[in-house]
C-alpha cells in the first residue's frame, strides 16, 4: 500500500523520487517529499496523482542532503494535497511520513490536541501534532517526544520524522507495518520496501515492532519505545535491481505472466534433487507429519491458491485440510483439531490480515509455516518455518507469477509430506515431469496471445458483466480468474461452481453475457457440458477452455495434458491474459488498477 523512502547524508532529491517511483506498483493516490539542505533551507512539495505530478511541481533549486518521501493510499481523508504526506505540526518544526492506521487517533485528538488547528483529515497529522506538543511542553528532544507519543498510540505505523532544529537526523519507528534501514558509506536510507533503494545499497536491517531509531549519515541507534537498546544483524539482499524493470514489455503484468515458465523451472531446480525428489527442511516435514489437520490462511489471490493447495494436500497426504480467509479467522478463530498446523500464503509476506491470525496461532503454540515471495518479510520472520516462492520481484498489482509459484510450491510440499507419511500416491506423483509439462503448457498459451486478445475484444470488452464457471479443481480456478478480470478491467465478474448458477444466479444471464467455462475435471466434464447448455439457452456467449482429453471440436481453447491437480497452473494463464487484454485494450492502467494496492498492510 503506502510507500516510504528516506535518506540522510547524500543528495536526497533524486534518490527519494526514484525510490518513490519504484514503489508506484504498491498502489497510491498522492505523493509528497520534504528536503532539507542543512543550510537553513527546507522544501515541502505534495501532489495528487502520479509521481510525475510531484516532479513537475518541484523547482530545480529544491535540493537537500536529508529527504523523506511518501506515496499515499488514502485511509483517512480523500486524496488531496492537504491529506498527502509529509504532514507537519502547527509550528512547522516537525515533518512526518507514515504508513499504517492509528486506531485511537480521534481519542488522542480529543484528549491531547483539542486546541490544535488541523490542516488535514489524516490520522498521520495527529501523530506529528502530538510529538510537537510533547516536545514543547516537556522541553524534550525529538526522539524522546517520539517515544512518548508512541506510548499513547494504538495501531500500525512505519514512520519517518525530521526535526528541522536537528535536520541531519531522521527518526524512525515501526509497528505492524514494514520498515527497513539500508546502510551506506557516509549515508543511510530507510524504506518500506527494499526494492525502492537497491540502487543505493544492498545491506539492510529489518526493524521489529515497537522499535524506534535515530538515523544519521554515519551512524544509527535502534531501541524500543521504552528506551532499551536493541541490536539487529545486517543482511545482504542479492536481488538484481534490473529484475524489477519492465524491459521490453509494455506492462509489468505481461512481463510477469511471461516469466511463469521460468518460475516453475526455477522452483524445480531450487526444491528438487537430481532424481526429482523434494528437498524440504526436515524440521518442517517432522512438524507437518505430527499434525492431524492442516489449516491454510490467506487473502485474495493467495486464498485461491490455497484452495488448489487444499486439493493437492488432501490428495497426496490424506490429511484433512481447511482453507480460511485470514481477515475472518483473525477475529473469529476457527475451532481447532488436537494437533493443528497452520500454513500462511502471502506474496508480500506483509499481509496485515494474515499477521493477525499468525499472532493468534503463536499465542496458542500452533506451529506455523509461511510460503512467501519475500523471505525477510514479517510473516516469514515471525512464523516457525518459512519457504520462499522464488518467483522474483512481482510489480504489477494483479498477482500472476506469485499464484503459480504458490500452487507449485504447495505441490512440492504435498509430495514431500505424502512421502514422509508413506503415501503411495505421493511416491507415484511425478512432480518434475508435471512441472515441466506445466511450463511447456504455459509457453503454448502465451504463444497464442493473439487469439486470446481477439476473444477479449469480442466478448469481454463490450460487456459490463461476466462469469467464470467450473467444477472440481476448476471452481477455485474460476474464483481466481474472476478476480483477475474484475481487478484490472473493472468488468463485474463472478466465479461460480458451475451447478450453483441455476440455484439463483442464472437470473443474471441475459443475451450476450460472457460466460467462460473451464473444463479440466474428468469426473464432471459431462455435467459441465450440461451447465454450459443451460447458460447458452438463456443467451450467454460462452468461451470454453478444456484440457486435451476432455476437449470437443468447437471448444475455443484446448490446453495440453497435465496431472489433474496441477491443471490450474496452465488454465490460470489463459485467464490472466484475457484480463490483461481486456484492461489494455480498454486503455486502462493495467499495472495499477484503481483503488488497489500491492501489499495490503492495513486490516
Amino acid at each position: 500500500m503506502c510507500g516510504i523512502v528516506g535518506i540522510v547524508g547524500k543528495a536526497a532529491r533524486e534518490a527519494v523520487l526514484n525510490g518513490l517511483s519504484k514503489l508506484e506498483y504498491r498502489g497510491y493516490d498522492s505523493a509528497g517529499i520534504y528536503l532539507n539542505d542543512l543550510q537553513g533551507n527546507e522544501y515541502l512539495t505534495k501532489a495528487v496523482g502520479r509521481i510525475q505530478n510531484l516532479k513537475d511541481k518541484m523547482k530545480p533549486t529544491e535540493q537537500g542532503t536529508v529527504g523523506i518521501g511518501h506515496t499515499r493510499w488514502a485511509t483517512h481523508g480523500k486524496p488531496t494535497v492537504d491529506n498527502a504526506h509529509p504532514q507537519f505540526d502547527e509550528t512547522r518544526r516537525f515533518y512526518l511520513v507514515h504508513n499504517g492506521v492509528i486506531e485511537n487517533y480521534q481519542e488522542i485528538k480529543n484528549e491531547y490536541l483539542s486546541g490544535v488547528d488541523f490542516e488535514s483529515a489524516t490520522d498521520t497529522e495527529v501523530i506529528v501534532q502530538l510529538i510537537s506538543k510533547i516536545a514543547r511542553e516537556e522541553k524534550t528532544d525529538a526522539l524522546m517526544a517520539l517515544k512518548k507519543a508512541l506510548q499513547l498510540i494504538r495501531g500500525s505505523y512505519a514512520l519517518l520524522l525530521v526535526d528541522n532544529t536537528q535536520p541531519d537526523h531522521i527518526y524512525i519507528a515501526k509497528n505492524k507495518s514494514p520498515l527497513m534501514l539500508g546502510l551506506g558509506a557516509g549515508f543511510n536510507v530507510i524504506a518500506s520496501d527494499a526494492l525502492s533503494v537497491l540502487d543505493q545499497t544492498q545491506t539492510f536491517i529489518d526493524l521489529q515492532d515497537q522499535e524506534v531509531g535515530d538515523i544519521t549519515p554515519n551512524d544509527y541507534r535502534l531501541e524500543t519505545i521504552t528506551g532499551s537498546r536493541v541490536e539487529h544483524r545486517e543482511h545482504v539482499l542479492t536481488i538484481d535491481p534490473n529484475a524489477a524493470s519492465k524491459g521490453t514489455y509494455e506492462f509489468y503484468m505481461l512481463k510477469e505472466i511471461s516469466e511463469q515458465p521460468s518460475v516453475l523451472r526455477h522452483l524445480d531446480q531450487f526444491y528438487l534433487d537430481d532424481k526429482g525428489e523434494p528437498q524440504i527442511d526436515k524440521a518442517i516435514l517432522t512438524a507437518l507429519a505430527q499434525a492431524d489437520r492442516l489449516y491454510i490462511f490467506a487473502a485474495g489471490t493467495s486464498y485461491h491458491a490455497g484452495l488448489v493447495g487444499q486439493a493437492l494436500l488432501e490428495h497426496l497426504t490424506d490429511l484433512p485440510t481447511e482453507v480460511g480467509l485470514a481477515s475472518e479467522a483473525g477475529y473469529h478463530f476457527p475451532m481447532m483439531s488436537k494437533h493443528p498446523f497452520f500454513i500462511f500464503l502471502s506474496q508480500s509476506g506483509e499481509t496485515a490480515d494474515s499477521r493477525v491470525v499468525l499472532q493468534e496461532a503463536l499465542k496458542r503454540k500452533i506451529p506455523c509455516l509461511t510460503l512467501t515471495n519475500v523471505p525477510n518479510s514479517t510473516l516469514a520472520r515471525e512464523a516457525d518455518y518459512t519457504m520462499s516462492l522464488e518467483a522474483g520481484p512481482e510489480i504489477a498489482v494483479a498477482s500472476t507469477k506469485a499464484y503459480t509459484a504458490q500452487v507449485a510450491l504447495e505441490a512440492i510440499l504435498a509430495k514431500a509430506l505424502g512421502e514422509q507419511l508413506g503415501k503411495q500416491k505421493a511416491r507415484d506423483f511425478s512432480l518434475r515431469t508435471n512441472l515441466a509439462l506445466a511450463a511447456e503448457g504455459i509457453e503454448e498459451v502465451i504463444s497464442d496471445q493473439k487469439r486470446l486478445e481477439q476473444l477479449a475484444q469480442k466478448y469481454l470488452i463490450p460487456s459490463r458483466n461476466a462469469f467464470y464457471i467450473g467444477r472440481g479443481i476448476d471452481y477455485p480456478l474460476a474464483l481466481e480468474a474472476a478476480l483477475k478480470l474484475k481487478e484490472v478491467s473493472y468488468i463485474q465478474t463472478e466465479g461460480f461452481a458451475a451447478a450453483e448458477l441455476k440455484h439463483g444466479t442464472i437470473s443474471l444471464i441475459e443475451q450476450g453475457t460472457p460466460v467462460i467455462a473451464l473444463i479440466n475435471d474428468p469426473v464432471t466434464s459431462d455435467l459441465m457440458r450440461g451447465n454450459i447448455q443451460e447458460v447458452v439457452a438463456r443467451g450467454a456467449s460462452v468461451i470454453t477452455i478444456a484440457s486435451k482429453e476432455l476437449a470437443k471440436p468447437n471448444d475455443d481453447l484446448v490446453l495440453p495434458q497435465l496431472d489433474y491437480y496441477l491443471r490450474p497452473l496452465v488454465s490460470v494463464v489463459v485467464s490472466q491474459l484475457l484480463a490483461y487484454f481486456a484492461s489494455k485494450d480498454k486503455g486502462l492502467d493495467v499495472d495499477k488498477p484503481r483503488n488497489l494496492a500491492k501489499s495490503v498492510t492495513v486490516e
